[in-house]
This record gives C-alpha cells, sequence and structure tokens, in this order.
C-alpha cells in the first residue's frame, strides 16, 4: 500500500533544532494562529478556556471580563498553561506549542499595559458590536510572558528533527 508520509514511519529523531530556527517557527504558529485554550486552577478546580490571543514575540494576551471565571482563577494563582494550534489535517500537519507562565492582569496606567495594548486588535470587536471606534476598550488585559514552551511540529522529522522541541526564557 502506498504511504503518503513514509518519514512519520518509525522512531522519531531525536535532534534539536538550534535555539534560532525553534525561535522562528515557534513564532511562525504564534503570528499565524489566534485561538488558544487557556487552562488556569482555582477554587473549584482547573479550567480550560478558549480564547482569542494576540502576542509580542514570547509574551501572549487577551482581554477578559473582570468577574469571568478564569479572571478569578488568575486571582487565585497565576500559574498558566496555554494550548496553541494549527488545525489538524493528519499526522504530518501535526503543529502546535504549550506555552507555560505566569499571567499577570494589567490595567490603563500600568507601565507594561502602554507597552501591550497597541498589539490587541480590538477594532473588529468595537465594529462588530456596533460601538464608536473613538472609544477604545482600556483593558484589563491579561498578558502571559512564556518561560517555557514546548513545540511540537510533526514535519521536523522529514528534516531528521525530533517533532517535539523545548524553549526556555532563561536560555535567551
Amino acid at each position: 500500500m502506498p504511504v503518503t508520509n513514509p518519514w512519520l514511519a518509525g522512531p522519531a529523531p531525536e535532534q534539536r533544532l538550534d535555539r534560532d530556527r525553534l525561535e522562528e517557527r515557534i513564532l511562525n504558529l504564534l503570528s499565524s494562529q489566534n485561538m488558544c485554550v487557556l487552562a488556569t486552577s482555582g477554587p473549584d478546580g482547573p479550567l480550560a478556556t478558549p480564547v482569542r490571543y494576540f502576542h509580542l514575540d514570547f509574551t501572549l494576551m487577551f482581554t477578559a471580563d473582570p468577574r469571568s471565571p478564569k479572571m478569578r482563577n488568575l486571582a487565585a494563582d497565576s500559574r498558566v498553561s496555554v494550548g496553541v494550534f494549527a488545525p489538524l489535517v493528519g499526522q504530518a500537519s501535526s503543529r502546535g506549542a504549550q506555552v507555560f507562565g505566569r499571567a499577570r492582569v494589567l490595567f490603563e496606567g500600568d507601565g507594561d499595559f502602554e507597552h501591550c495594548w497597541p498589539a490587541v486588535r480590538w477594532q473588529s470587536d468595537h465594529v462588530e458590536r456596533s460601538r464608536p471606534l473613538a472609544e477604545p476598550p482600556s483593558g484589563p488585559l491579561v498578558v502571559v510572558e512564556a518561560e517555557r514552551i514546548v513545540y511540537t511540529e510533526h514535519w521536523l522529522r522529514r528534516e531528521g528533527f525530533a517533532p517535539r522541541q523545548f524553549w526556555t526564557r532563561s536560555e535567551r
């Protein structure tokens, strides 16, 4: 029987990408997607929430209602895991990242807010909700600076690299 992707057969290679190539692939994934699953933990247990994100380098950001369950959980425990993934067509297209870090909630006037806010594309939401563009939202903005990323891309096997790669901020 013909095999579409014979390079997927057998044991996975173990070779690591150099840091620049790995960062390029991670940033490509973060730039080509806009939805993630945010995992938090709180008094009622774990919570996985789909959210639309924006990013600056390896920092993910999203807006949230201050009264939402995810915001209550973040107030109790700032540690998060964020899953970003590309649409899966088959094993060869498997591509995603698990981002680990701590969430910070920023409001207008906070130092980092002014740096991060321009990356949030809120205008389309305002148009969709018939809100005036002259009145931008003011937050809160949740910011997750990646401490560690587990990147998975099975296409890397084709080039002799391990499909699972590891990035840590401390190496930057």
